[in-house]
């Protein structure tokens, strides 16, 4: 997975608001003409948690009238590298993961297809505004500046964490001062990034050497960064992180930092979001919600009822 290039993403979104980007996914995004299957293919699950999900008509019947008729919402999908949030299989066109399962189970008891576009990461939530998607998923978290311009229907919980080498003496991280002179690496454009530029002052005011923030556009150019001793720790998702550091040797995941809600993306004002929220909380019922945080082993991030916008919890 490391060696493997993933495409484009992470790139600076222009509208102040939406700088606060993945929760954040911290996953490269890949559009179809870069796409790029990930590697150790034998180890992304493929238990089909979704078929057998049935219609709940309470749910269905708080969609919008033209939506009913139409049947169908467009999605864009961020899709990374590493599991659980959305990955190729090997083919190079099929995309799997937790939120392709989240999504398509939702339709299913919306009474809804999806018709998927890959999307880079960077451009997803603008573009909701816009009206080119009805719905994106990214990892996208839930921060209460985004919350200003962009509706959320939360499906989980995960949020930010620290990984590095073995060999290592980092063994947890509770404070960012425990950073100062080292190189950080993490992806451009997340609320990693934002989190980690913020607080350089931290090292200032306890006397040490500023950390140095590493952005990178690619996973595998992040990864080898941390293998080579170009950076000491990476800073991402918390079950990115761990599903990354399985699939790597010689890396050890350290600990959550911050907890943050995740959730499909709407535009501000979407009559979608009440109906998406029931479907979450029917699945939850159902216990379709469950299988799936099984299926990507992220049963730890399950939340207990499904939230529109919630407040971020700092």
């Amino acid at each position: 997975m490391s060696t493997i290039r993933i495409g484009a993403a992470f790139a600076l979104i222009t509208a102040a608001a939406l700088t606060l980007t993945a929760c954040g996914s911290g996953d490269p995004a890949t559009t179809g003409t870069d796409a790029k299957p990930a590697a150790n293919a034998a180890k992304i699950p493929t238990t089909d948690v979704v078929s057998s999900v049935a219609k709940n008509e309470a749910a269905a019947a708080l969609l919008p009238a033209d939506v009913t008729k139409q049947g169908t919402l467009r999605i864009a999908t961020s899709v990374g590298g590493t599991p659980p949030g959305a990955l190729y299989l090997p083919d190079g066109k099929t995309i799997v993961g937790q939120d392709i399962d989240f999504a398509d189970a939702a339709a299913k008891v919306l009474g809804l297809k999806l018709h998927r576009e890959a999307a880079a990461f960077e451009v997803i939530l603008p573009a909701l505004g816009s009206g080119k998607y009805d719905l994106g998923t990214g990892n996208f978290g839930v921060t209460d500046e985004r919350r200003k311009v962009i509706d959320f229907v939360t499906y989980i919980n995960d949020g930010q964490g620290f990984a590095t080498r073995k060999d290592s003496k980092l063994a947890k991280i509770t404070d960012l001062v425990q950073l100062c002179g080292l190189n950080v690496a993490t992806g451009a454009g997340t609320t990693f990034e934002a989190t980690l530029e913020k607080n350089k002052k931290v090292c200032a005011a306890a006397g040490k050497k500023e950390y140095k923030v590493q952005t990178y556009s690619d996973s595998g150019a992040l990864w080898i960064s941390l293998q080579q001793g170009r950076s000491d720790v990476v800073m991402s998702t918390i079950n990115g992180l761990r599903f990354a550091v399985e699939q790597q040797q010689g890396l050890k995941f350290l600990n959550e930092f911050h907890r943050l809600d995740v959730g499909f993306a709407f535009k501000k004002g979407s009559k979608l979001a009440p109906a998406f929220q029931a479907a979450v909380n029917q699945l939850i019922k159902d216990g379709t919600y469950d299988r799936i945080l099984k299926k990507w082993r992220t049963s730890e991030s399950a939340i207990k009822t499904s939230e529109i916008s919630p407040p971020e919890v700092k």
